[in-house]
């Protein structure tokens, strides 16, 4: 039987998929048949499609996507083989010839590219900088997407979203990225947001050993997606299903013991003579502090830091880690370092780069779930050598 109690979301995480079978087991089983025997009705899924090939719909992502849906506050989810997937799933079914999107320059470079390339088909890419008044400024009547991050890679600047979000007054839709983030510390739905993109590869899984992505949003918007899904065939894999409904159960702790550990750290390296800035909107000090204040429950695991120098100083210190692994992800349970200008942000032209502060001695942290201490006496170490 289900769970009927009103459950919190620490609990939704574990309990949320409401599987059950005939042993009694709690945990979903991973259904690797690529087709299901046809039995009319009997047969339909929950979402009233037909369960019968696996690149359509799959029990095990099915589960998945349940617990996701409580999670985000949202009316249904949709599983995706990787975060880009979802995206390009996105942009293919709420993007025709003629219409405008608005995303901003510092979002994942992938995500702005993709948009990019889709004027080809006569879509019109509308790329400012990340603040409410540039987004606002440049909705049209021809604007049909806006899509922003909750927090911004990898300078972690903090949009207002109510004022974007009063700007659209409905005339497009609007889509946070909350990857960053996740929906321990925001969900963007219950902040006017008509859908919700993660990256499942990063905190919701939270062990650097899945590729995937998830929306979350209205019913019918999410009907529209599975479509789109069904014909490129980028269904979550149930295999990645089942380990990210694992790595689920844990999200909740694992985003505690990471936020905590990041502010002890990012207050470590304010107060090191060698780092010129640090990046983080939960220390008081960061001028978006107010806003993460605003509208979420804290900043995450990640830090973003300039050293004193350039491009030589930065790599000196990517060289020299010891524990922190040198490696373009985050969210994960081992800590790890990204050099932007040559990873996420390698993509963005020149001037956006110098408008948003991504320069050459910037490094970016994702804190893990070592003690603290290890990966303050890994970046002491490191940065001895600058």
């Amino acid at each position: 039987m289900g769970i009927s109690l009103k459950l919190n979301d620490e609990t939704e995480a574990i309990h949320g998929h409401d599987y059950h079978d005939e042993f009694g087991s709690r945990i979903p089983s991973i259904h690797l048949s690529a087709m299901f025997e046809q039995r009319g009705e009997a047969n339909k899924s929950d979402r009233n499609v037909d369960l019968k090939y696996s690149r359509e719909e799959n029990p095990t992502v099915r589960y998945l996507e349940k617990v996701i849906s409580k999670l985000e506050k949202a009316e249904d989810s949709l599983a995706f083989s990787s975060g880009m997937a979802a995206i390009a799933s996105l942009y293919l079914n709420s993007l025709s010839s003629g219409d405008e999107a608005v995303v901003t320059c510092e979002a994942y470079g992938t995500t702005v590219k993709l948009l990019e390339y889709l004027s080809k088909f006569g879509v019109k890419a509308k790329i400012v900088l990340p603040s409410a008044e540039e987004i606002a400024s440049a909705v049209t009547k021809d604007t049909k997407l806006v899509f922003v991050e909750s927090m911004t890679n990898p300078t972690l600047k903090v949009i207002d979203l109510d004022h974007v979000k009063d700007s659209i007054k409905g005339k497009a839709e609007f889509v946070i990225d909350n990857t960053f983030l996740s929906p321990v510390l925001f969900k963007p739905i219950e902040r006017g947001a008509d859908a919700v993109i993660e990256s499942l590869t990063k905190y919701i899984s939270g062990h650097n050993d899945v590729i995937g992505g998830i929306i979350a949003g209205k019913k019918e918007k999410i009907l529209q997606l599975w479509e789109t899904r069904r014909m490129t065939g980028s269904i979550l894999s149930p295999f990645n299903a089942y380990l990210t409904l694992r790595g689920l159960k844990t999200l909740y702790a694992r985003i505690r013991i990471q936020q905590e550990s990041s502010l002890k750290i990012a207050k470590y390296l304010l107060n090191n003579p060698k780092i010129e800035e640090v990046m983080y909107p939960c220390l008081e000090s960061d001028p978006y502090y107010n806003l993460a204040k605003k509208y979420f429950n804290g900043c995450g695991g990640v830090i973003s830091f300039k050293v004193k120098g350039g491009k030589e100083e930065a790599i000196t210190v990517l060289k020299n880690l010891k524990l922190i692994i040198p490696s373009p992800s985050l969210g994960g349970t081992e800590s790890i370092m990204t050099y932007p200008v040559l990873s996420a942000s390698s993509s963005l032209n020149d001037d956006c780069k110098k408008k948003l502060g991504i320069t050459e001695n910037l490094l970016r942290l994702s804190v893990g779930l070592e003690n603290p201490e290890d990966i303050i006496s890994d970046l002491e170490e490191a940065l001895s050598f600058i």
